[in-house]
């Protein structure tokens, strides 16, 4: 005997507690990050919510929000920082993919079935309208951020940054940089 199983929707994922997406008629949970990712993506926020206050165009966004796009594999996403510019919805989740979205690693976010999912994902961000999605690699050596765009696809970065260089995010978000050394707390623990 074969059960089917009843595709979750958003009123279900309204309901779900902690951090989850809806792709493919189910809820994906998130598990809880540590330290070095939590921190990487509060400073992304943190230096969007600058920029957002200074053109006064658009939000920051911080980790765990909803936007409710309209994919047929995907009904949401949740990443770790954006930046949005569409309305804002009230106590709902925002319609629409954000302009720019950063996904920082965890720690499982390594192996070859972790990048298989990441791939995926930004194709996702890409078909929803997002323009710009960073890759946040707290242990890469070289390149920390790798800057996907709309245009260059999901699979080849258009640029990568490392230490001592400002991290980007054109066009989505005109003429907002980043140091990429400020996604590491500092060494004396003063922030």
């Amino acid at each position: 005997m074969s059960v089917l199983k009843q595709r979750s929707t958003i009123q279900d994922l309204y309901r779900v507690p902690g951090k989850a997406e809806l792709v493919n008629g189910e809820i994906v949970h998130f598990m809880p990050t540590g330290f070095l990712p939590m921190y990487a993506a509060g400073e992304i926020y943190s230096s969007l919510r600058i920029y957002a206050r200074q053109t006064r165009n658009g939000y920051a966004v911080t980790d765990n929000p909803g936007f409710r796009v309209h994919l047929p594999n995907r009904e949401s996403f949740s990443p770790d920082a954006a930046y949005h510019t569409g309305p804002v919805t009230g106590m709902r989740f925002l319609e629409g993919a954000p302009q720019f979205a950063a996904e920082v690693r965890s720690e499982g976010d390594y192996g070859p079935d972790a990048e298989e999912k990441m791939e995926a994902k930004r194709a996702d961000y890409f078909a929803a309208g997002t323009q710009v999605v960073w890759d946040v690699d707290l242990q890469g050596v070289e390149a920390i951020v790798r800057k996907y765009a709309a245009g260059s696809g999901a699979q080849s970065p258009a640029a990568v940054f490392g230490r001592g260089e400002e991290a980007d995010a054109e066009p989505a978000v005109p003429g907002w940089r980043m140091p990429v050394d400020d996604l590491f707390p500092p060494a004396d623990g003063a922030s």
